[in-house]
């Protein structure tokens, strides 16, 4: 099969176009017929690498991907050759005491596709058949690998972790990328208000065809938090959705009293300080969440292929032009998800 690999961690310009062997589905498992590949900023940090990531290369990496079963494993009944499917990324064993009691993102041998295993910038991919959902006929693929990490990290993240509730405000921090763009949609789709700190008017106005009512340039507003102060009656927001990290501070300051911060992330470094007396003054709850279950992807997965919540897309790239995709995803001018066509 064709697929895009690396051999070395590096830029854009370690990607390379080439033959890899067809996948063979193991017992349980379901070999996919890969149409569409999402990036996702996942991708960029693996093929950067960090100190302490293995990898078994040469490395396939991407995290999302959707198309049709060419064949299935031994045991598997669920499944048929033809049937449109889009992948969950949250590899549980499903053997272990949490994937039992149904919370698999918990999975002491926890693997996630593109990071410590290949995934799916590929034409084939065999995973358990526990991971696909089966799209709608008329379901583009593109959209639903564009769905398919960020919104069921969003979904776990602000539903499950965070209890969002109907009438709540919800800031976020971040008007285009993935998870922020994903976690517009749900926030909107519960009931909540929805403020958004962004950087310029383009990526502003993507969040407000989402849902947003509220929307902060923070490049007009370096300091945000008064001005989510400002918009709330002086009240804060009751949940602050923040994958930035370094921007905890003016999180802690916008937030309510009794607030909660969710954070999935880090994009602007893994290290930072913080004011402590903001946590117990304003008796904040930070909240960290990885991924989601599988019964989260089936509850966001049925909302996205009814047309209940919208997926921002921007561009689409031909496999073999990968390289160009991720100098895209790297200069942050993207507006919504960026796909492989396969």
């Amino acid at each position: 099969m064709k697929a895009i690999l690396f051999q070395r961690h590096g830029g854009p310009e370690v990607l390379e176009y080439g033959d890899f062997p067809d996948p063979i589905p193991a017992p349980g498992e379901v070999l996919v017929r890969l149409r569409a590949a999402a990036l996702n900023r996942l991708d960029h940090w693996v093929r950067n690498g960090w100190p302490g990531i293995k990898l078994a290369y040469p490395h396939i990496p991407g995290a999302d991907g959707a198309g049709e079963v060419a064949a299935v494993g031994e045991f598997v009944s669920e499944w048929e050759q033809g049937d449109r499917v889009v992948i969950n990324a949250n590899l549980g064993c499903g053997q272990c005491e949490s994937c039992q009691a149904g919370k698999d993102n918990l999975c002491q041998s926890w693997k996630l596709l593109g990071e410590n295993t290949r995934g799916t910038y590929c034409e084939y991919i065999a995973v358990p058949a526990r991971q696909l959902f089966k799209l709608p006929r008329d379901f583009d693929y593109h959209k639903a690998a564009a769905a398919g990490l960020v919104y069921h990290t969003a979904w776990h993240s602000l539903v499950v972790r965070g209890e969002l509730e109907p009438g709540e405000t919800v800031l976020i921090v971040g008007a285009a990328g993935g998870v922020n763009t994903a976690s517009i949609a749900i926030a909107r789709y519960i009931g909540a208000q929805v403020i958004v700190v962004g950087a310029g008017q383009e990526k502003l106005d993507l969040a407000h065809s989402l849902g947003a009512d509220i929307l902060i340039d923070r490049q007009k507003e370096p300091e945000w938090a008064r001005a989510v102060f400002a918009s709330t009656n002086k009240r804060g927001a009751d949940i602050v959705v923040d994958n930035v990290g370094t921007t905890f501070p003016l999180s802690f300051r916008a937030a309510s009293k009794g607030g909660r911060i969710l954070t999935v992330g880090n994009t602007g470094g893994p290290k930072f300080e913080i004011d402590n007396r903001f946590i117990f003054s304003k008796q904040l709850s930070i909240i960290g969440s990885t991924m989601g279950t599988l019964k989260d992807f089936a509850s966001v997965m049925q909302l996205i292929t009814s047309g209940k919540l919208p997926v921002a897309m921007d561009q689409t790239f031909l496999l073999k032009d990968a390289r160009l995709a991720h100098e895209r995803l790297e200069s942050g001018a993207q507006l919504g998800k960026i796909t492989l066509e396969i």
